[in-house]
């Protein structure tokens, strides 16, 4: 009786056993890689209102010197949102209005439009804040002045400390807060005085056709 032989493996068989093993392994590691670097903006995503600041009720942002608004003026200013990551970039910074009335007595309005939220413009000559993208208008201490806005802009909490202007950038401004006009369009209140009611009186009355005729 013969002894039974092993099998001669070819060595051929074996070098591409461990080289498909090898590629395989590699493909494994490449590919949780790019997993990871894809994975890393979609957590920030989801964890980054959980990182960010909670609490922001007190933060009270410097716009800088009273010297920076002249009285009777209204600038434009922009502040570093409290809330903000470092990788928020230029979004973290936030427009606002400046209005100095006179003396310590200043209006701060957010740049939203009540209506949608577009960012008005202020013009000096016409003292309005106008809305590009539906024609809102508001005068210039911030109430409505036309268009289809129900209300005035939205006012930020604001002190005087130290000789600088400080706004509450904690409590944003919105419909749920503050607002300068809380009246609803519908409850128009007009304001005649003077020459301005006997003008409005003889708008009303019909004017006669002729000398003769009085109807």
């Amino acid at each position: 009786m013969t002894e039974p032989t092993e099998p001669v493996k070819d060595p051929s068989i074996a070098a591409g056993h461990s080289r498909r093993a090898f590629l395989f392994k590699l493909a494994l590691v490449v590919n949780g890689a790019v997993g990871v670097v894809l994975a890393i903006p979609i957590v920030g995503y989801l964890l980054g209102p959980a990182l960010k600041k909670t609490s922001t009720d007190n933060s009270w942002i410097n716009l800088g010197p009273l010297s920076d608004f002249p009285e009777g003026e209204t600038r434009l200013v922009s502040y570093r949102n409290p809330i903000t990551t470092d990788w928020d970039g230029q979004t973290g910074d936030i427009p606002a209005w400046v209005r100095r009335v006179s003396g310590d007595t200043f209006q701060v309005f957010a740049i939203n439009c009540a209506h949608l939220g577009c960012p008005v413009r202020w013009f000096a000559q016409s003292k309005l804040f106008l809305c590009p993208c539906h024609g809102g208008a508001y005068y210039a201490d911030g109430s409505r002045a036309s268009g289809p806005p129900e209300r005035g802009l939205f006012e930020y909490q604001h002190k005087v400390s130290n000789g600088t202007l400080m706004i509450s950038a904690g409590r944003m401004p919105t419909l749920a807060n503050e607002a300068k006009n809380v009246n609803p369009l519908t409850q128009i209140e007009t304001k005649i005085k003077g020459s301005s009611a006997a003008k409005l009186s003889a708008i009303d009355q019909p004017q006669p056709r002729c000398s003769s005729c009085q109807t």
